[in-house]
Protein backbone atom coordinates (compact mmCIF):
# COMPACT_ATOMS: atom_id res chain seq x y z
CA UNK A 1 0.00 0.00 0.00
CA UNK A 2 1.47 3.71 -1.13
CA UNK A 3 1.99 5.75 1.25
CA UNK A 4 -1.05 8.40 -0.20
CA UNK A 5 -3.65 5.36 -0.09
CA UNK A 6 -2.86 4.50 3.52
CA UNK A 7 -2.65 7.90 3.92
CA UNK A 8 -6.08 8.86 2.11
CA UNK A 9 -7.80 6.03 3.90
CA UNK A 10 -7.03 6.87 7.23
CA UNK A 11 -7.82 10.22 6.69
CA UNK A 12 -11.44 9.26 5.45
CA UNK A 13 -11.49 7.27 8.65
CA UNK A 14 -10.50 10.10 11.03
CA UNK A 15 -13.21 12.25 9.30
CA UNK A 16 -15.85 9.89 9.48
CA UNK A 17 -15.11 9.45 13.48
CA UNK A 18 -14.99 12.95 13.83
CA UNK A 19 -18.73 13.24 11.90
CA UNK A 20 -19.96 10.54 13.96
CA UNK A 21 -19.29 12.32 17.00
CA UNK A 22 -20.75 15.41 16.18
CA UNK A 23 -23.87 13.71 14.77
CA UNK A 24 -24.16 12.19 18.21
CA UNK A 25 -23.08 15.27 20.15
CA UNK A 26 -25.87 17.18 19.00
CA UNK A 27 -28.25 15.01 18.46
CA UNK A 28 -28.08 15.10 14.16
CA UNK A 29 -28.64 11.55 13.17
CA UNK A 30 -28.19 12.00 10.08
CA UNK A 31 -24.74 13.58 10.44
CA UNK A 32 -23.74 10.77 12.32
CA UNK A 33 -24.48 8.31 9.66
CA UNK A 34 -22.46 9.90 7.19
CA UNK A 35 -19.56 9.52 9.91
CA UNK A 36 -20.08 5.82 9.60
CA UNK A 37 -20.37 5.67 6.06
CA UNK A 38 -17.19 7.74 5.94
CA UNK A 39 -15.64 5.41 8.12
CA UNK A 40 -16.72 2.19 6.03
CA UNK A 41 -15.24 3.76 3.05
CA UNK A 42 -12.03 4.40 4.53
CA UNK A 43 -11.81 0.91 5.75
CA UNK A 44 -12.91 -0.65 3.26
CA UNK A 45 -10.16 1.45 0.91
CA UNK A 46 -7.33 -0.27 2.74
CA UNK A 47 -8.55 -3.11 2.98
CA UNK A 48 -8.69 -3.53 -0.34
CA UNK A 49 -5.26 -2.17 -0.75
CA UNK A 50 -3.78 -4.95 1.56
CA UNK A 51 -5.58 -7.59 -0.59
CA UNK A 52 -4.04 -5.99 -3.82
CA UNK A 53 -0.54 -6.57 -1.82
CA UNK A 54 -1.06 -9.68 -0.96
CA UNK A 55 -1.69 -10.91 -4.30
CA UNK A 56 0.80 -9.14 -5.78
CA UNK A 57 3.98 -10.71 -3.57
Amino acid sequence: MSADEKTGAKAEQAKGKVKEMLGRMTGNDRLTAEGRIDQVKGETREQKQKANEAFRR
